[in-house]
C-alpha cells in the first residue's frame, strides 16, 4: 500500500488549505485514516482520524477550524484546514490509522 500526499503550501495567517491523501487499491475506503503533523522540534502529533462510518476526530487545537471528509470522486481523505494560524505551520502527513503506513509528507507554511 502506497500513500500520497498533496496540497501543502505557503498561506498566510486566516487562510486556507485543502490537503488530499490518495491510496492504492481504494484502501482508503476500508480503513480508518488519519492525518498527522511535525513541527520543528517537535514530536509528531495525529491531528485528526476518519474511520470506515465516516465518524471523524480532532485534536483540541484544530476542533472547529479542520475538517476530515473522504471524496469518493477521487478516493481521497481530505483535510480542509480553515482559519490557519503560525502554530499549524508543520509536515502533514496521511497513514493507516491502525496499520504503520506513511504517505510521503507535504509541507504547510502559515505565515504571520
Amino acid at each position: 500500500v502506497q500513500l500520497q500526499a498533496s496540497g501543502g503550501g505557503l498561506v498566510q495567517a486566516g487562510g486556507s488549505l485543502r490537503l488530499s491523501c490518495t491510496a492504492s487499491g481504494s484502501i482508503s475506503r476500508i480503513t480508518a485514516m488519519g492525518w498527522y503533523r511535525q513541527a520543528p522540534g517537535k514530536q509528531r502529533e495525529l491531528v485528526g482520524s476518519i474511520d470506515t462510518s465516516g465518524m471523524t476526530t480532532y485534536t483540541d487545537s484544530v476542533k472547529g477550524r479542520f475538517t476530515i471528509s473522504r471524496v469518493t470522486a477521487d478516493d481521497s481523505v481530505d483535510l480542509q484546514m480553515n482559519s490557519l494560524k503560525p502554530e499549524d505551520t508543520a509536515i502533514y502527513y496521511c497513514k493507516l490509522l491502525y496499520y504503520d503506513v506513511w504517505g510521503q509528507g507535504t509541507q504547510v507554511t502559515v505565515s504571520s
